[in-house]
């Protein structure tokens, strides 16, 4: 009855759903003809060998899925593994794995659109990155008999509080769940109380933690920093959002009072925004260069906009400092990752709201190797201090890459529970 009630209420919620997902914006891929696939209507794959399925939602979610991938891959090269995501963007991300993964949108949560695509594509296990559950989707994946597991989970005191107020839907979705492989213990705790049997719950650690940092992205940092300008102090603001560009550019002119050479690298984080942000940097006086222009930048250049997409590693090891975006808007985003720019050895800054990733920020913060910010008016100060205090940010870089060092081994510990 619960799910017949949820099944109703999804259809009447579901064309907004669908408007949002298909709206063009400017920067964001096309679905084309494949929009079918979100009604499982999906292509057959290549291969007639079941897959490993992996459940990616969008960017980020493709981006935390994509170490897990090359391990299973490299552990059998042989494994099909089909990666599906709701979003177009998050498609663009696959995509770059290239001939390692075949690629299908996620089938709504309708039970006839998920039997459709499970006829299709015959998995023999589903792999969910973080917390991505709907109750029919799991319910029809059961019951053809396939084991579901959920990777890098996360459940932050405020969605567990939420789950909580509608227990009997969780309880649908708890009971298909084979393995929950949680960041940390806190997360465990949380999906414990919520009725999930603790045989079923383990602490696997971050794979956030486990980042691989190659030397061809080592290299593009240097050769950018060379061309944006050695001598400048540069900073950047990585997955900014809308309403949050505004208060980091503000903090840059302000930076400047004091630097005046300071650079700013201006990256938000969703693609459709590239044009408007650009906009905003010129209507607020600033001096721009779009990353895709290819122009020379000059010393009187006084923000980089990173209008590109799988390069921010690239342009956070461009930087001095990183101020990690997603963390100056309240309760509205909850913060990025932040290990990418403490693994590359980038001193990092966040805003006051990372719910998100309060583990990881808390045990950097603790640590001295990263820094909180109150609110945008204290960021200025903050960057100026550590472009004048060369002793303050080697401490951040050391502590840093200690931090990172220990809590590795996430990955293993996960592909480990994927071959139970």
């Amino acid at each position: 009855m619960l799910r017949f009630i949820y099944t109703l209420l999804l259809s009447i919620v579901s064309p907004f759903l669908f408007l949002s997902l298909y709206k063009k914006k400017e920067g964001k891929p096309p679905f084309g003809s494949r929009w079918k696939e979100h009604f499982g209507f999906t292509p057959p794959l290549k291969t007639t060998k079941r897959p490993i399925w992996v459940h990616a939602v969008s960017v980020g979610e493709a981006i935390a899925a994509t170490p897990i991938i090359k391990a299973l891959k490299k552990q059998n090269p042989e494994q099909p593994i089909l990666v599906t995501t709701t979003t177009s963007t998050g498609a663009e991300q696959i995509n770059k794995l290239g001939d390692l993964v075949e690629h299908r949108y996620m089938p709504v949560d309708f039970s006839f659109a998920v039997r459709g695509f499970l006829k299709a594509t015959n998995p023999k296990k589903m792999l969910i990155m973080e917390t991505e559950l709907w109750p029919n989707t799991l319910y029809t994946v059961a019951k053809f008999g396939i084991p579901i597991s959920v990777l890098n989970a996360r459940l932050s005191e405020k969605s567990y509080l939420g789950y909580k107020k509608v227990q009997p839907i969780f309880n649908l979705l708890g009971k298909h769940l084979t393995h929950v492989c949680c960041q940390y213990q806190d997360d465990a705790d949380r999906f414990i109380a919520l009725g999930i049997d603790e045989k079923r719950v383990h602490v696997t650690g971050s794979v956030k933690f486990d980042i691989e940092i190659t030397d061809d992205v080592i290299e593009s940092g240097k050769q950018l920093r060379h061309e944006l300008g050695s001598e400048r102090s540069v900073w950047i603001a990585a997955s900014t959002h809308k309403g949050e560009d505004e208060q980091v550019l503000a903090a840059h002119q302000e930076l400047l009072k004091t630097i005046p050479n300071a650079l700013l690298i201006l990256v938000p984080r969703h693609p459709e925004r590239f044009n408007s942000v650009f906009e905003l940097c010129l209507q607020s006086g600033f001096t721009c260069v779009k990353r895709t222009s290819n122009q020379v930048i000059s010393s009187d250049t006084q923000v980089y906009l990173g209008d590109t997409m799988g390069e921010m590693l690239t342009l956070i090891g461009a930087s001095d400092v990183c101020f990690m975006g997603g963390s100056l808007l309240g309760d509205k985003v909850g913060g990025h990752n932040v290990l990418e720019p403490a693994a590359l050895g980038i001193p990092v800054i966040t805003g006051p709201s990372y719910f998100n990733f309060e583990e990881i920020v808390d045990l950097l913060s603790n640590n001295s190797a990263l820094e909180i910010v109150a609110s945008p008016e204290q960021l200025p100060s903050n960057l100026s201090t550590l472009f004048c205090n060369n002793e303050r940010c080697n401490s951040m870089i050391k502590n840093a890459a200690r931090i990172v060092k220990l809590n590795q081994g996430a990955l293993l510990n996960t592909v480990n529970y994927i071959k139970l």
